[in-house]
């Protein structure tokens, strides 16, 4: 319980860092090519994929970063899983269901992190956008544009590795713009 106390005051010093960045994750998320062009489901699921997509690009950026990057992740990636309880909650779900639930959320999340990072770090977009695209809508992967989000994924990846640590650590955030099919870059 004490250790809690002072986790609360770390993190309100922070929130307004934690906040910024989370609010620049959620802004990529929501630029409605993913929606429009790609094929990701304008539905709850289909928003909790792009921003997690967002999320998992940040995540790689900041891992091996120095000090103080775990905790800022930390605290950025608990941001993301309150407002996810938070949205269910929003939609009606009982109490009693919500653990269940934030369970499978988190187990989603954290696969798709693990095969998004592999296929990052392997330069392999083929694999990022077979990934995704199975992902974001298992039923039907055919309608998700897997090429051009992974094409985007890489190019995000490569973008947020030229932030510097300072920029990412003041809550700098950016992301590039997504280029929908027969649009200049």
């Amino acid at each position: 319980m004490i250790m809690s106390l002072f986790r609360r005051t770390s993190r309100n010093r922070n929130q307004k860092i934690v906040d910024t960045t989370f609010a620049s994750i959620v802004a990529g998320a929501r630029n409605p090519v993913f929606f429009a062009d790609w094929g990701v489901p304008d539905t709850p699921l289909g928003r909790f994929e792009a921003i997690g997509l967002h999320l998992i690009l940040y995540l790689h950026r900041m891992r091996g970063a120095p000090s103080p990057a775990d905790e800022l992740s930390q605290d950025v990636l608990d941001e993301f899983f309150r407002e996810v309880d938070h949205s269910i909650r929003e939609l009606g779900v009982g109490d009693p269901s919500v653990p269940k639930r934030m369970k499978k959320l988190a187990r989603m999340f954290y696969g798709r992190m693990e095969r998004y990072w592999t296929a990052i770090d392997a330069k392999d977009a083929a694999a990022l956008g077979e990934a995704v695209a199975k992902n974001v809508a298992p039923e039907t992967p055919e309608t998700i544009d897997g090429k051009a989000i992974s094409d985007y994924m890489m190019r995000a990846a490569d973008h947020l590795a030229a932030i510097s640590d300072d920029e990412l650590f003041g809550g700098s955030v950016r992301f590039p713009e997504p280029v929908a099919e027969g649009a200049s870059a």
